[in-house]
């Protein structure tokens, strides 16, 4: 796994308990340096640490995850963080299923993710969160602004506008 020369990068998403369990197994297992993606809110580029990675990693370094999930949430962006990856001769390593993109499991990863890319509805369709209205009611009434109720809730400016002009009165 391991060459002279080669960087390792670890990557996590601060989102769940685990974050912390997966920094440590990236650490153990030799990652130099390990970048954490922090909660990004309704507006903000949810991979803004990972893009600075992918733009940063150089030849024969080695970008390191858990779990495959933590890079994209749909096969076609998985292919584009590879993609950009073997753009810059970087290899991707994934802990948990121990797949590395380079050699025969990277091509049996590839054909897998193209697979299951090709049957994906088109744009990622990630589901929203919901916004109950309830919620957006109670805090609309105790004051907080439309702005910092979709960040409280983690949903878009304009979900909570919409919920609010469909309130009556």
């Amino acid at each position: 796994m391991a060459t002279g020369g080669m960087l390792k990068i670890g990557y996590v998403r601060l989102r769940d308990e685990r974050s912390a369990q997966d920094t440590a197994v990236l650490k153990t297992i030799g990652c130099h340096v390990v970048r954490a993606e922090e909660p990004a809110g309704p507006v903000a580029d949810g991979a803004a640490v990972l893009t600075s990675i992918l733009d940063f990693i150089g030849e024969g370094d080695q970008l390191v995850v858990t779990r495959l999930n933590h890079l994209a949430a749909s096969s076609r962006d998985l292919l584009d963080v590879i993609d950009r990856l073997e753009a810059r001769c970087a290899t991707l390593f994934v802990v948990e299923s121990e797949i590395c993109s380079q050699g025969e499991g990277g091509r049996a990863l590839r054909a897998a993710l193209e697979a299951v890319a090709s049957v994906e509805p088109p744009g990622g369709a990630r589901r929203r969160k919901e916004a109950p209205t309830d919620d957006i009611r109670a805090l609309q009434a105790a004051g907080v602004g439309p702005v910092e109720i979709a960040r409280r809730l983690g949903v878009s400016r304009m979900t909570v506008w919409r919920k609010l002009k469909a309130m009556p009165a």
